[in-house]
């Protein structure tokens, strides 16, 4: 008999629930919130309120599709953080309820590691080891992933994650939340070089951003002091050339980790993992390196349930189960 596992995703705005039948996605269904685009960001007072309206709805959603009843399932999975506090805590206490109500195992799974195996999913076959980028709003970070239960962070961000960087550099140029695929979408008009900006010297595989936000917000002040049409003038320039720091600040990083670690395969995941330019470049990498690149399918890269259904099956196997009084946490550890 296949095992068959229902997972939530509930970690920041989008909820996300999806079911795995042996080792197969069945369903994936995400409720995006819209409301925080009108306020420049996610309010988790309001993301955590959305996610107690939207849960059983999406998670009813995700059997009917994948036609699983209830007493099909072998287990319950959801993330247990990082993410906001208050998102996280609607997740996994709807899913504790289910695993008690319906006896069956509970699986807390790391949302970050998650999202360093979202390229092996409805993949049998995976190859050990590789290094995992994680790009998203809330996370960037190098890891060195030996097996599923055995990853290693080997560079972070010290301070700011590069989607937030993107999110508040399009702020700062007028652009709505999120910002990240408003400048990708402007930069294809634009020029990558006409505008500099300056690196920051992290040692290590580290990264910050946010020296390069406050550049960048100095760089926009002082033209528009002088021209206060600056932005409108230029904004496909301005667009092409924050994206291309921020992207050429990723892959350097990146570069140095695949020497270091002699890898042969690189993974991304992530909701920046869909800039058009960050893919680009990593094709490049690719070739430069002679190393097989795994990109997550677009629909994997922002938080979905799948990744979290997909990373339980291997903590199923291993009957890795949590208990009920588990509690979520909001950063990483």
């Amino acid at each position: 008999m296949p095992t068959t596992i229902l997972a939530i995703e509930t970690s920041c705005d989008d909820t996300s629930a999806s079911i795995i039948s042996d080792g197969i996605i069945k369903s994936n269904v995400i409720s995006s919130q819209l409301d925080h685009s009108k306020l420049g960001g996610v309010v988790p007072e309001i993301a955590s309120r959305k996610h107690q309206k939207n849960i059983v709805y999406i998670t009813k959603e995700a059997l009917e599709r994948s036609s699983v009843d209830l007493h099909d399932l072998d287990a319950i999975a959801c993330t247990n953080g990082p993410g906001l506090l208050g998102s996280l805590l609607v997740g996994s206490s709807f899913a504790k309820s289910m695993s008690y109500s319906l006896e069956i195992p509970l699986i807390c799974v790391n949302h970050i590691k998650a999202h360093a195996l979202s390229h092996t999913i409805n993949k049998a076959d995976i190859d050990f080891p590789f290094i995992s980028l994680v790009v998203s709003g809330g996370h960037t970070q190098i890891m060195y992933v030996e097996s599923y239960d055995k990853i290693k962070i080997v560079g972070e961000t010290r301070d700011d994650a590069v989607g937030e960087a993107f999110d508040k550099c399009a702020k700062i140029i007028g652009l709505d939340y999120p910002g990240g695929p408003f400048i990708d979408k402007l930069s294809k008009k634009g020029d990558p070089h006409k505008y500099k900006f300056p690196d920051t010297n992290i040692p290590n595989l580290d990264f910050s951003f946010s020296g390069i936000k406050t550049s960048f917000l100095y760089f926009i002040k002082d033209n528009i002091n002088n021209d206060k049409n600056f932005i409108k003038k230029n904004i496909n320039d301005i667009a092409a050339s924050i994206q291309f720091k921020l992207v050429e600040m990723i892959i350097k990083k990146l570069r140095v980790a695949i020497k270091k670690y002699n890898v042969s395969n690189i993974s991304i995941g992530g909701g920046v993992a869909a800039n058009s330019l960050l893919r680009e470049e990593l094709s490049i990498l690719e070739n430069d390196h002679d190393i097989i690149l795994n990109i997550s399918k677009l629909e994997y890269c922002t938080d979905n349930a799948a990744m979290i259904a997909n990373y339980a099956r291997f903590m199923f196997n291993d009957k890795k189960f949590s208990k009920l009084d588990v509690v979520p946490f909001s950063k990483n550890r």
